[in-house]
């Protein structure tokens, strides 16, 4: 039973983070220009370089570090500066090695090591309940991301295009 969990986890992380995460924030990144993407409407909202940013710190910190005990270099309040000028194709390349990275720890994982606690921000935590954490808050900050490209091109993104989704 361990082993089938174990390998349910794993399955789902590839699929919410990988193939679906990764691939909503690429697609959005084309869609978007420069200037769109380091657009902040006021001071209480993150661009979506930003985020994007703050999204590749985060699991690095969570998954990367945490997870799988590589040291934490991340300086989360830069994540959040402005003034960055990186181009769309180094802000894919960055959170997609990230994740990638994040998706090889946890393959790697066993289920014995899910339960075993970890500090990351100064909080305990399970290696099980980072994993879960990264797919939530990777979900959130994809849907503001998605949010905000079809608001401002006044596209369908079409994530589900092509299929009876009233099955």
């Amino acid at each position: 039973m361990a082993d089938k969990v174990l390998e349910i986890i794993k399955k789902e992380f590839h699929q919410r983070v990988i193939d679906e995460s990764l691939a909503r924030v690429e697609q959005c990144l084309t869609l978007l220009s420069p200037a769109e993407i380091w657009y902040k409407h006021n001071g209480n909202i993150n661009s979506v370089g930003n985020l994007v940013l703050h999204l590749e710190g985060n699991i690095r910190q969570y998954i990367i570090s945490g997870v799988g005990g590589k040291e934490d270099t991340r300086e989360r309040s830069k994540e959040f500066a402005e003034g960055y000028d990186l181009d769309k194709a180094h802000l894919i390349n960055k959170l997609s090695e990230t994740l990638r990275a994040a998706n090889e720890v946890v393959q790697k994982l066993d289920y014995e090591k899910l339960s075993d606690e970890v500090t990351i921000q100064g909080f305990p935590h399970t290696r099980l309940s980072s994993i879960i954490h990264v797919v939530e808050h990777l979900s959130y900050h994809v849907g503001q991301i998605t949010y905000y490209t079809k608001y401002v091109k006044d596209v369908d993104t079409a994530y589900y295009g092509g299929l009876d989704l009233d099955v």
